[in-house]
């Protein structure tokens, strides 16, 4: 590159300093000379935070007086920087040295990109000599017609060893924030992520806002991730459970075109009842995740209004219309992850 522009990594963190340390560290190897850091303490009170970020080069704290979510932490974030590119990144996270140069790289030869996502592994097995796909994201997310997500590299509970398979790098329908590398401007411009969300799926919301505007959202291989998982929410907590599908029929009711909501709703509906039904038969918690379905359910009825303003404001400045946007993806295979 004969210019290289400016990068700004964001780490929305809450609590496990140790954690937030080894990322550091290994941000610190990075092979880019236009990288800055802006650590966002969610509302933390951790002693010696400020004397960790100052360790490192171009590294900066900014503490918020409460836990706004990965949401609102990496709004924070972006209302801080500057630079050309932001990266939404999880502080349970390790890095190829070569990652950020590999993604500039990819979005510097398209205009229309939005927002990149490097090949994302599973930290542990990676240190013990095998490449295997992470959960939050692998080699790219993808949504199927009733909204459920799936990456590939992972589907459903099943995750695949990475063989080279996903190397050719392709137009995604998401990028996961283990590692959401966005053009500044855009996500400016569409209003970040939707801190309503607090946590779970804002980054498919916010890659979907991006292609309803007519930006690429793609996956770059050559760029590698590694992510440990599960420090925030453990799979299959309660809370995490009622993030997942209250977040989820808001994304739909926002950014599904009006056709559209008239069948996926019917369905979504009745498929959300299979899952209250379903999660019964798993202990222990299954009474509470069936609890968390309905409690999801009962905060979208409660602020139908509010979602409704925000999908009148998305679905007038939408450019690419829904056929264009699910061309080629199934009507439903993400369903139970």
């Amino acid at each position: 590159m004969e210019t290289f522009p400016s990068v700004d990594i964001i780490i929305p963190h809450f609590k496990r300093r140790d954690m937030l340390e080894r990322c550091l560290d290994s941000l610190a190897e990075t092979r880019y000379p236009l990288m800055g850091i802006i650590v966002v303490d969610n509302g933390g009170t951790e002693a010696g935070l400020v004397f960790l970020v100052k360790r490192y080069r171009n590294a900066r704290l900014l503490r918020l007086s409460e836990n706004r979510g990965y949401a609102g932490g990496c709004n924070e974030g972006l209302k801080n920087s500057t630079a050309d590119y932001v990266v939404f990144i999880n502080d349970d996270t390790e890095h190829d040295p070569l990652w950020l140069e590999q993604l500039v790289h990819a979005a510097l030869e398209d205009e229309q990109t939005g927002a990149l996502q490097p090949k994302i592994l599973s930290l542990k097995p990676y240190h013990r000599g095998k490449k295997v796909f992470d959960y939050a994201g692998a080699a790219g997310g993808m949504i199927d017609r009733l909204g459920y997500p799936w990456c590939l590299g992972r589907t459903f509970s099943t995750i695949e060893p990475d063989r080279g398979q996903y190397d050719g790098g392709q137009d995604i329908f998401w990028a996961s924030g283990v590692a959401m590398f966005v053009k500044r401007a855009v996500a400016v411009e569409l209003g970040g992520f939707d801190e309503d969300f607090f946590m779970q799926m804002e980054e498919i919301d916010l890659s979907w806002r991006m292609k309803l505007a007519g930006y690429r959202v793609c996956s770059v291989p050559l760029s590698v991730v590694l992510h440990e998982g599960g420090a925030s929410l453990s799979a299959g907590a309660p809370e995490k459970v009622y993030f997942n599908h209250r977040n989820n029929i808001t994304m739909l009711l926002k950014n599904r075109s009006t056709a559209a909501l008239l069948w996926v709703i019917p369905l979504r509906l009745l498929l959300e009842g299979a899952s209250a039904l379903f999660y019964l038969t798993q202990y222990p918690g299954g009474l509470k995740k069936s609890g968390a379905v309905f409690r999801a359910f009962g905060y979208n009825v409660r602020f139908f209004l509010d979602t409704m303003r925000k999908r009148k404001q998305i679905q007038r400045s939408r450019v690419v219309g829904e056929r264009e946007i699910f061309r080629g993806y199934p009507i439903l295979l993400g369903w139970g992850r």
